[in-house]
């Protein structure tokens, strides 16, 4: 009988777009795009003009090269515990499929509508696949000329 060894999970903490200033970079890189249940926007950091990076935004003395997600739930989408219901489940489903990113060098931000509230969880973890499958033939696919 063979097992599978599971990928290792990337803790979202690992993941997160942290600076105020990251977000507002990603927005002006991007454009917005939409799925069933969330928007997101998404950028390549080497597109967007660098920044000096405070010592505790290092991961190991290196600026991080990997995928960054963010997570925007904005007061229109409920009272404070909706809200962190909604984070707390997008934040699940991230760290589940975030391997789909490997290790492109994008900042993500996923703006959920309020349904994701009450979706059905096998139906949330396939949307945020689905977001993640498309940013990465997005950057993984050849330029255009």
């Amino acid at each position: 009988m063979t097992h599978s060894v599971p990928k290792p999970k990337i803790s979202f903490a690992e993941l997160r777009l942290r600076k105020h200033a990251d977000y507002q970079r990603a927005y002006a890189a991007s454009r917005k795009q939409h799925s069933r249940e969330i928007t997101w926007f998404c950028a390549r950091r080497d597109a967007m003009p660098e920044r000096r990076l405070h010592p505790s935004e290092l991961l190991h003395g290196e600026p991080h090269t990997g995928p960054r997600i963010g997570l925007t739930v904005g007061k229109i989408m409920g009272k404070a515990h909706d809200r962190n219901r909604i984070k707390r489940r997008l934040r699940a489903a991230v760290t589940i499929h975030a391997a789909l990113l490997a290790d492109l060098p994008v900042d993500v931000i996923l703006h959920p509508r309020r349904t994701v509230l009450l979706l059905e969880w096998d139906k949330l973890q396939r949307e945020v696949a689905n977001v993640f499958r498309a940013v990465c033939k997005q950057y993984t696919a050849p330029p255009e000329r």
